[in-house]
């Protein structure tokens, strides 16, 4: 419940302060368990990104938000679980796999971690092979997705109602795993497509609305 409520809240929140634009979110009302694999400009990203998808997304948050008591009782509330970026996160696996077989929608960042310039993915960098490695042992689609300027609201002056920060999101296609080949295989030509998938979205997403490639830090 306090998932949802929290979810009406920030809409409210967004649609009297923000500009929003954006691209493909019908792509989001599939049913069923599945991987939300999403862009990383700012921590704001999964409160961004949450409110505007129709289905509720369990996010995976590092570890090292879960040191004091009022994180980890806010992270709780809204359904996120941690991973340990630090040798084999195995529970955070286990608890992936079983609320993809539960039929959630589990949220990921495969850069790992924030990235800006190059290092971006959305400008042609790589991407950490944990979201094929679920995808593959679920047998579950990875839904990519990305949101630009969430580094913008990090002061106070673009949630002003008549500043009006400007948020655009969009939602590609469904990429299925690999099947028929090895594991290692499988995981590189997975994440191949997904880092293909991320680029052509960015450019989709500046070409529809006339973005410099400024927008992305």
């Amino acid at each position: 419940m306090f998932y949802w409520v929290a979810r009406l809240v920030a809409r409210c929140i967004f649609f009297h302060t923000l500009r929003i634009d954006a691209l493909g979110l019908e792509a989001a009302r599939r049913p069923g368990g599945w991987l939300l694999a999403c862009s990383h400009v700012s921590h704001l990203d999964p409160f961004c990104i949450g409110p505007l998808l129709p289905r509720k997304i369990g996010w995976m948050a590092r570890s090292e938000f879960y040191r004091y008591g009022w994180s980890r009782a806010l992270l709780a509330a809204v359904q996120a679980f941690p991973v340990h970026r630090q040798g084999v996160p195995v529970s955070a696996i286990k608890t992936a796999l079983r609320r993809l077989a539960e039929g959630e929608v589990v949220g990921v960042f495969p850069e790992g971690e924030i990235k800006s310039g190059g290092d971006s993915v959305l400008r042609g960098a790589e991407i950490k092979r944990g979201v094929c490695l679920l995808a593959a042992r679920a047998a579950c689609p990875v839904l990519p997705c990305i949101v630009l300027g969430t580094d913008k609201l990090n002061a106070i002056g673009p949630w002003l109602p008549f500043l009006r920060g400007k948020l655009w999101i969009a939602c590609g296609e469904f990429i299925e795993p690999t099947p028929g080949v090895d594991r290692r295989t499988a995981r590189a030509e997975m994440a191949a497509r997904l880092e293909r998938a991320f680029v052509e979205l960015y450019a989709r997403l500046r070409s529809e609305y006339g973005l410099e490639d400024s927008v992305l830090p």
